[in-house]
């Protein structure tokens, strides 16, 4: 990895700790504006503060952290949860709206970015701008997500469980993509990204929600816990484990010196 670069290596365990968190962000989110009863608005002001503490942290960094990068990923989902459901439920605009209007933003991010950074790749991430952009991305795409799979779940007449098999249908088709053809792979990397979103949201509710309404029940506290146990470890694993090879790429260069 180049030592500039300060983000998250793409392999498996990138998807299943992306998975935890995004589904982490939904149910934290819930646990703040509604278990909690902070309100959607106040509680989208708090988690776009820690938001932007962890971006701040993570900007300032001089290489990859996976602690700090995976606080803000984190970050940008339980800010997501909350600004999706202010934007359908304090603003009215339902879930379809505000899907069209968070898909429109999240193009035109990506498209600006391409115009001005060259490249929409997120192996090396090697200048400030293209950070900001790569994060700017990942907390739309994570609002996205929640509108999107609200809407498969509420609206859609597929409910929680049948949301979850959509979304987990089309990463599975995405996966196949990524191994069977030469789909462009930063596109495939950008269409998982955003899909595993609402798989983390419709996840999220399977979780928390009454097993009457086809849920299992365990409520924003105990699926919480479960999710950020998860990714702990996974973390502190990813975290040992990027330790290691960054000391034995040390190694060999001063071998070669």
């Amino acid at each position: 990895m180049n030592a500039m670069n300060k983000v998250a290596k793409v392999t498996l365990y990138f998807w299943i700790m992306k998975i935890c968190a995004t589904t982490l962000g939904e149910t934290g989110g819930d646990l703040l504006s509604m278990t909690m009863n902070v309100g959607y608005a106040f509680s989208s002001l708090i988690l776009l503060a820690f938001f932007f503490v962890t971006l701040s942290i993570q900007l300032a960094a001089k290489k990859y952290h996976p602690v700090i990068y995976w606080l803000v990923i984190v970050s940008t989902s339980t800010a997501g949860t909350t600004i999706s459901d202010y934007m359908d439920r304090t603003l009215e605009l339902g879930y379809f709206k505000g899907s069209l209007i968070l898909i429109s933003c999240l193009i035109v991010i990506l498209a600006v970015w391409k115009f001005s950074v060259g490249t929409l790749s997120v192996d090396n991430i090697q200048t400030r701008k293209a950070e900001a952009f790569y994060w700017t991305a990942i907390l739309f795409s994570n609002t996205l997500g929640t509108a999107l799979g609200d809407f498969l779940a509420d609206s859609s007449g597929l409910g929680f469980m049948g949301g979850a098999v959509l979304i987990g249908g089309l990463l599975g088709m995405v996966v196949g993509l990524y191994y069977f053809t030469r789909i462009n792979r930063v596109v495939l990397f950008w269409i998982a990204f955003v899909l595993t979103r609402p798989f983390g949201a419709t996840f999220g509710d399977v979780l928390t929600k009454p097993i009457a309404n086809g849920g299992l029940n365990l409520g924003t506290i105990g699926s919480s816990i479960v999710l950020a146990s998860i990714l702990v470890v996974l973390v502190i694993y990813t975290t040992w484990n990027h330790q290691d090879v960054a000391t034995n790429e040390e190694l060999k260069a001063k071998s070669v010196g």
